[in-house]
């Protein structure tokens, strides 16, 4: 039974793929797997792409994007032998472990997965299936509800591959992991991309997840992401965006903790055409702690949607939400906050803030922070800004002898550099600022008097902003 969210080209050609493929999709899938996947699929002709009618999805239109005709890819292609010539990290001095995709697959010039001598397992979705079976049928499709949205029930149908990452029980991975989504291709693209990370008991992961684009095709890219942290586990997460004018992104992340967990996560949009970042966290234990981040730099059109949806479920937990955003010309933002604080979850700390910048009269942000309490123990707050830099602020830098532009820069990056901070991975920290000021000074700030002369690219300015001293 098909609803009438399904009637886009988009939905259709979905729908027709499942039907087509089916043994391209299934070939690497247990019998449970599958059975998962059609479960998966009906949930779909159940409730179609989402559309304004769904409250978290109010504010972003995606009726052209579904209107637009895309190619979808369900067999692997050839193997990629040097992942270098595609793609190469310029993070000066960010010593990780880098895994890569390509167009929604994993790519490597060595084995599709890798297993150390301390049992850590990384590599591809579609080779973990294979050959860990019984890892993937524990946790696949267990923490992201179906139910959600259209996206998140086509992802489990008809996701074949992506980034699978196991870190056994009582294992610390000192050397960051980092995992790079790369969409480059001459013709418009629709991408289904799964990952799932596993970390064990008392064992902590560092995870950077980037999303890139290399040309200005249109293209759709849906990513899940499941991760399960288990008892006195720690999690840290980093997720960068900076994707061309033509790109979607919807990603939704599924955390879940067990007793005494903890997540640090802090996404950080630079780019993008519609971006689209939901994030699910069920603490499922007493004791955990989790710390959700996110900035977001928008101009031109651009549009961001974040949502943040936070479960307290047993007592003495701990969540912190702060959003910041700057946006710029016509760019919109959406930022939808939920913590719901069921009954048992006594002696809970939960804090959520939302803080915006709008440079012009054009821009516009629509925030909800909202905290749904069932405990009568609780420390809870929330909060909203929006508005316009600090006049006060711009009369006191300006009287120091900085010009307009300048000190409106200054403060642009004061108010980002709050998030900035939060990055504990040094060589990642000082490039993000380096690409934060760039970014401010280059599109968000036309500094007619700054000696940087934004607009010759090539040369590599070194421009150094003292926080003690704003």
């Amino acid at each position: 039974m098909r609803t009438e969210n399904t009637s886009f080209p988009l939905s259709d050609k979905l729908i027709n793929d499942f039907e087509v493929y089916q043994s391209d999709i299934k070939q690497n899938d247990t019998e449970k797997i599958y059975n998962i996947r059609k479960l998966a699929f009906a949930d779909f002709l159940k409730q179609g792409l989402p559309t304004q009618t769904l409250e978290n999805w109010r504010n972003t239109n995606l009726t052209d994007v579904y209107n637009e005709t895309y190619n979808h890819y369900y067999q692997s292609p050839e193997k990629i032998e040097d992942i270098d010539k595609i793609f190469q990290c310029n993070v000066p001095h960010l010593n990780t472990l880098m895994l890569a995709s390509l167009n929604g697959w994993y790519v490597s010039k060595d084995e599709a997965l890798t297993k150390l001598a301390n049992g850590v397992i990384y590599g591809s979705f579609a080779a973990a299936l294979l050959e860990y079976p019984e890892i993937i049928e524990k946790h696949f499709a267990k923490y992201a509800d179906n139910a959600k949205n259209g996206f998140t029930a086509i992802n489990t149908a008809m996701a074949l591959d992506g980034f699978f990452i196991y870190i056994p029980d009582n294992v610390e991975v000192k050397q960051p992991i980092q995992i790079v989504n790369i969409i480059h291709h001459d013709k418009n693209i629709c991408l289904q991309s799964r990952n799932l990370i596993i970390v064990g008991k008392n064992s902590k992961l560092t995870l950077i997840h980037c999303d890139d684009s290399y040309n200005h095709q249109k293209s759709l890219s849906n990513t899940v992401s499941e991760i399960f942290i288990d008892e006195n586990a720690s999690f840290d997460h980093y997720k960068m965006q900076n994707v061309n004018n033509a790109s979607t992104l919807i990603n939704s992340s599924f955390f879940h903790l067990e007793r005494n967990a903890r997540i640090c996560s802090n996404g950080l949009s630079l780019n993008g055409g519609i971006l689209k970042n939901d994030n699910y966290v069920m603490m499922d234990g007493e004791g955990c702690e989790t710390n959700i981040y996110g900035l977001y730099l928008m101009d031109r059109k651009q549009h961001i949607d974040n949502l943040v949806h936070v479960e307290h479920l047993h007592p003495n937990c701990y969540s912190n939400e702060l959003y910041k955003g700057i946006l710029d010309d016509t760019a919109s933002g959406v930022f939808n906050g939920h913590v719901i604080v069921h009954k048992d979850a006594q002696k809970t700390n939960a804090f959520q803030k939302n803080k915006n910048i709008l440079l012009t009269d054009k821009a516009k942000v629509n925030s909800k922070p909202f905290l749904e309490i069932y405990a009568d123990d609780v420390k809870c707050s929330h909060g909203a800004t929006v508005g316009q830099l600090d006049t006060e602020a711009m009369f006191y830098i300006r009287s120091r002898g900085i010009g307009e532009h300048n000190a409106k820069m200054l403060l642009m990056y004061a108010f980002a550099d709050e998030i900035i901070q939060k990055i504990s991975v040094e060589a990642l920290r000082y490039r993000v600022e380096d690409m934060v000021k760039k970014r401010l000074r280059g599109e968000l700030s036309v500094c007619d008097q700054c000696v940087l002369h934004c607009s010759h690219p090539e040369k590599e300015f070194n421009f150094e902003i003292d926080m003690t001293k704003v």
